[in-house]
Protein backbone atom coordinates (compact mmCIF):
# COMPACT_ATOMS: atom_id res chain seq x y z
CA UNK A 1 0.00 0.00 0.00
CA UNK A 2 1.47 3.32 -1.05
CA UNK A 3 2.26 5.67 1.62
CA UNK A 4 1.22 9.61 1.64
CA UNK A 5 3.73 11.21 3.97
CA UNK A 6 7.36 10.01 3.98
CA UNK A 7 7.59 11.13 7.53
CA UNK A 8 3.54 9.59 8.91
CA UNK A 9 2.33 12.94 9.33
CA UNK A 10 4.49 13.17 12.17
CA UNK A 11 8.15 13.77 13.60
CA UNK A 12 10.85 11.33 14.30
CA UNK A 13 9.23 8.81 16.68
CA UNK A 14 10.27 8.21 20.35
CA UNK A 15 10.98 12.38 20.54
CA UNK A 16 7.86 13.32 22.07
CA UNK A 17 5.27 12.13 24.02
CA UNK A 18 1.48 11.67 23.74
CA UNK A 19 -1.41 13.75 24.33
CA UNK A 20 -5.00 12.60 25.02
CA UNK A 21 -7.66 14.32 22.15
CA UNK A 22 -10.46 16.51 24.01
CA UNK A 23 -13.44 14.73 21.90
CA UNK A 24 -12.93 11.06 21.31
CA UNK A 25 -9.71 10.84 24.47
CA UNK A 26 -7.52 9.17 21.41
CA UNK A 27 -3.89 9.13 22.33
CA UNK A 28 -2.04 11.22 19.49
CA UNK A 29 1.22 11.91 19.18
CA UNK A 30 1.98 15.59 20.33
CA UNK A 31 3.55 16.35 16.78
CA UNK A 32 0.40 15.49 14.95
CA UNK A 33 -2.35 16.47 17.00
CA UNK A 34 -3.78 19.82 16.47
CA UNK A 35 -3.61 22.58 19.36
CA UNK A 36 -6.32 25.17 20.11
CA UNK A 37 -6.13 27.62 22.64
CA UNK A 38 -8.92 29.37 24.10
CA UNK A 39 -9.34 32.41 26.69
CA UNK A 40 -12.23 31.25 29.23
CA UNK A 41 -14.19 32.89 31.85
CA UNK A 42 -13.45 31.87 35.61
CA UNK A 43 -16.76 33.08 37.02
CA UNK A 44 -20.60 32.88 35.83
CA UNK A 45 -21.43 35.73 33.60
CA UNK A 46 -23.73 37.27 36.02
CA UNK A 47 -21.75 37.76 38.81
CA UNK A 48 -18.74 38.57 36.13
CA UNK A 49 -21.24 41.21 35.50
CA UNK A 50 -21.88 42.58 38.73
CA UNK A 51 -17.86 42.64 40.19
CA UNK A 52 -17.23 44.48 36.77
CA UNK A 53 -19.92 47.18 37.87
CA UNK A 54 -18.00 47.49 41.41
CA UNK A 55 -14.84 48.14 39.37
CA UNK A 56 -13.29 44.56 39.99
CA UNK A 57 -10.99 43.59 36.83
CA UNK A 58 -11.40 40.32 35.89
CA UNK A 59 -8.77 37.63 34.23
CA UNK A 60 -9.41 34.75 32.40
CA UNK A 61 -7.84 31.68 31.99
CA UNK A 62 -6.17 30.14 29.00
CA UNK A 63 -6.89 26.61 28.26
CA UNK A 64 -5.28 24.59 25.45
CA UNK A 65 -6.75 21.74 23.71
CA UNK A 66 -5.68 19.00 22.02
CA UNK A 67 -7.53 17.53 18.74
CA UNK A 68 -6.54 14.66 17.08
CA UNK A 69 -6.96 14.88 12.85
CA UNK A 70 -10.04 13.29 12.68
CA UNK A 71 -12.28 15.11 15.49
CA UNK A 72 -10.19 18.25 14.23
CA UNK A 73 -11.41 17.16 10.81
CA UNK A 74 -14.86 16.66 12.08
CA UNK A 75 -14.91 20.07 14.13
CA UNK A 76 -14.02 22.03 11.62
CA UNK A 77 -11.04 23.20 13.74
CA UNK A 78 -8.83 22.35 10.54
CA UNK A 79 -9.91 22.42 6.85
CA UNK A 80 -9.31 19.86 3.91
CA UNK A 81 -6.95 21.37 1.64
CA UNK A 82 -7.60 21.13 -2.23
CA UNK A 83 -4.27 19.25 -3.98
CA UNK A 84 -3.22 22.36 -4.98
CA UNK A 85 -3.14 24.09 -1.50
CA UNK A 86 -1.57 21.35 0.12
CA UNK A 87 1.62 22.22 -1.27
CA UNK A 88 1.51 25.59 0.57
CA UNK A 89 3.41 25.81 4.07
CA UNK A 90 1.82 29.21 5.29
CA UNK A 91 -0.12 29.13 8.33
CA UNK A 92 -3.22 26.97 8.50
CA UNK A 93 -5.12 29.43 10.79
Amino acid sequence: MPKKRKNSGKNKSGKDGFVQCAKCGRAVPRSKAKRITKRVRIAEPQIERELRQAGAILPRATRSMWYCVSCAVHGHVVNIRSDSNRKNKDRLR
